[in-house]
C-alpha cells in the first residue's frame, strides 16, 4: 500500500520543497519557513536541466491534460462550494502534485526506480459545525502507487483519485478518503477552457522561466456525496479546476501570494492572484482573468485590481495571522466585492502551514447587487 511507503526517507525530505514550488510559483515561499533549503531548491541553478516556460504554446488534449516529466513541478488543482437539500454548506479541496527530484530518469529495470514524487493534499469545511478536516498523502510515481495518465485526465495516489466517468476528461469523477472522511463527486464544464495570462502563458516574475503554463475550468457543476463520521450527505454545488506547468527559480523580493477564485451570482467568474513582494507591496506580475457568463475573457493585471484586507485571524495552531476578509475592486468592470471566509479556521497545518478555505461573496457588479462563493489561498505568511 502507498499508505505505507510514502514516509520513506527522501520523500520526507523533499515534502516541503515540494509544497513551496507548487500552484505555479506565484510566489516565493517566505525566507522563514520550516526549511530554509526550500529557498536552495528553488535558485537557478536547481533548475538546470528542466525544460522552461519561456513563451506561449499551442495546447494539444488530452495529452496536456497529463504530466509534463521534463518540467520540475505541477499540479492538479479542485476546490468546491457544496450544499446538501436542507442547505447546510460544504467546501472542498483536493489537489494533486508532482515533482521531479532531477531531470534524468533512472536507468533501472527496477519497478520502483524513478525521479518523480506525488503528493496530495485533501480538505473539507464543515460550515454549520465550524468543523475543518485537512489531510496529505506522499508516494513515488512508480509501481502503480501514484501518477498521471498521458492519454486521459486521469491522477492518482494510492485510492486518492480523479479520474473521467468516461472518455478522456469530462465528467470527472473526484474520489478521496481519510479516516471517515470523504468525497466521491462528479464534475462537468459548465464554461470553455480558460487559457490563463497570454494564451496560457503566465509570468511571475521578470527573469526567464519565471512563469508556467496555465489552464483552468472557472466553473463546474457539481454533484455526489460527503461523508463526515457515520453522517452521509448529497450534495450539490460548483467546483472549479486550476492546472499548471513549470520550472521556475523564486524571485527573491517576492515574500508570498493570495489567490483568489471567484463564482459570482450573475454568472461571471474572477481569478485573481496577487504576488506579494518582502517590502508589503504588490508585486506588478500580479494577474488575473474576469470571465463572462459565456466564458469571454477580460485580462486583470495589477493596475486594475484593488485588495484591501479588512480583518485579520490568527491561527491558535501555529501562530500565523492571516487576512480574514478582503475588499476586491475592478473599477474598469464596476466590481467591487467584500470576500469573507465560511469559518475563519481553514489552515492547513501539514508540512507546509497555508491557509486555504471556502469564502462567501457580497457587492456589486455593473450596478447591481451580486453575491457568490468562491476559493482563497494564501501562502507566506509565516514569520
Amino acid at each position: 500500500m502507498a499508505g505505507k511507503l510514502r514516509f520513506f526517507t527522501l520523500t520526507v525530505i523533499l515534502a516541503v520543497g515540494i509544497i513551496a514550488v507548487w500552484r505555479l510559483q506565484k510566489a516565493a515561499v517566505h525566507p522563514q519557513t520550516t526549511n530554509h533549503a526550500v529557498i536552495n531548491t528553488l535558485t537557478a541553478g536547481a533548475s538546470e536541466g528542466y525544460a522552461k516556460v519561456l513563451a506561449p504554446r499551442p495546447f494539444s488534449f488530452p495529452a496536456d491534460h497529463g504530466p509534463h516529466d521534463d518540467y520540475k513541478t505541477e499540479w492538479w488543482y479542485f476546490t468546491g462550494n457544496l450544499k446538501d437539500a436542507s442547505g447546510r454548506r460544504f467546501g472542498y479541496e483536493l489537489t494533486f502534485f508532482r515533482i521531479s527530484l532531477s531531470p534524468v530518469k533512472p536507468q533501472s529495470s527496477s519497478a520502483w526506480r524513478t525521479n518523480q514524487i506525488y503528493m496530495a493534499h485533501f480538505a473539507l469545511t464543515d460550515a454549520d459545525t465550524g468543523r475543518f478536516h485537512a489531510f496529505e498523502r506522499f508516494s513515488r510515481g512508480a509501481a502503480g502507487l501514484a501518477g498521471a495518465s498521458k492519454e486521459k485526465l486521469h491522477i492518482w495516489l494510492d485510492d486518492w483519485s480523479i479520474t473521467p466517468v468516461e472518455g478522456t476528461d469530462f465528467p470527472l469523477r473526484l474520489q478521496a478518503h481519510e479516516k471517515q472522511i470523504r468525497l466521491d463527486l462528479t464534475l462537468s464544464p459548465a464554461k470553455p477552457i480558460v487559457l490563463q495570462g497570454d494564451r496560457g502563458f503566465s509570468k511571475k516574475g521578470a527573469g526567464p522561466g519565471q512563469a508556467s503554463h496555465y489552464y483552468s475550468f472557472t466553473r463546474l457543476p457539481t454533484t455526489g456525496t460527503l461523508q463526515i463520521g457515520n453522517h452521509f450527505y448529497s450534495v450539490a454545488g460548483n467546483s472549479w479546476m486550476d492546472r499548471e506547468w513549470s520550472t521556475s527559480a523564486l524571485s527573491k523580493d517576492q515574500a508570498g501570494w493570495d489567490w483568489f477564485a471567484l463564482q459570482l451570482s450573475d454568472g461571471y467568474d474572477v481569478m485573481f492572484y496577487r504576488l506579494r513582494l518582502k517590502n508589503g507591496q504588490t508585486d506588478s506580475h500580479s494577474a488575473g482573468t474576469l470571465i463572462d457568463v459565456k466564458g469571454g475573457l477580460a485580462r486583470l493585471d495589477h493596475n486594475n485590481v484593488s485588495i484591501q484586507p479588512l480583518a485579520t485571524w490568527q491561527s491558535p495552531q501555529t501562530g500565523i495571522e492571516y487576512p480574514a476578509k478582503w475588499r476586491l475592486q475592478v473599477p474598469q468592470y464596476d466590481l467591487d466585492l467584500t470576500i469573507e471566509p465560511v469559518i475563519p479556521n481553514q489552515e492547513l497545518n501539514l508540512t507546509f502551514k497555508y491557509w486555504e478555505g471556502a469564502v462567501n461573496i457580497q457587492g456589486r457588479h455593473r450596478g447591481k447587487p451580486v453575491s457568490g462563493q468562491g476559493y482563497v489561498e494564501l501562502a507566506g505568511y509565516h514569520r
